[in-house]
């Protein structure tokens, strides 16, 4: 077997939370969990799902929305 290492990852507590109850009903402990993410990563040398930015926080839709909100604030 592998050397085993200890790793600290910082997350927010109810993303924790969150991951723990589905790990929970799956029989599933975090480090499970991480161990079968890790190994997905490292077969498959992706990460295992889509990471996209979302077009809704893109800086000239921002803009725009800002603008319109200024114009609803003074009336316009």
């Amino acid at each position: 077997m592998s050397e085993m290492v200890d790793i600290n990852i910082i997350m927010d507590s109810s993303v924790i939370k969150a991951m723990e109850d589905v790990c929970e009903q799956l029989g599933l402990s975090l480090t499970d969990a991480f161990t079968i993410y890790a190994r997905k990563v490292g077969r498959e040398k992706r990460i295992p799902f889509e990471v996209s930015i979302d077009p809704f926080y893109d800086e000239a839709n921002i803009r725009y929305l800002e603008k319109k909100y200024d114009d609803y604030k003074n009336g316009r």
